[in-house]
């Protein structure tokens, strides 16, 4: 479909450095690894907030007037 060579991806390179400038290009690397780090980390999640379990006393303590849950 696409048939870029390696002489045409060094224009677009060089026409990229020149409108954005090497300061800009590495700071939008740079957020672009930290939101792939982020994304990563959201996809693995926490283990430990999963797990956690909360009793009805610490339910009470923190909202007293939170309805009991139903016995079954």
């Amino acid at each position: 479909m696409f048939d870029i060579g390696p002489t045409e991806l060094i224009i677009i390179l060089v026409i990229v450095v020149l409108l954005f400038g090497v300061g800009r290009i590495s700071q939008i690397a740079g957020e672009l690894g930290q939101g792939i780090r982020a994304f990563r980390e959201g996809l693995q999640g926490e283990p430990e907030q999963e797990n956690e379990q909360i009793t009805v006393g610490e339910v009470l303590e923190t909202n007293p007037e939170a309805p009991l849950p139903k016995e079954e």
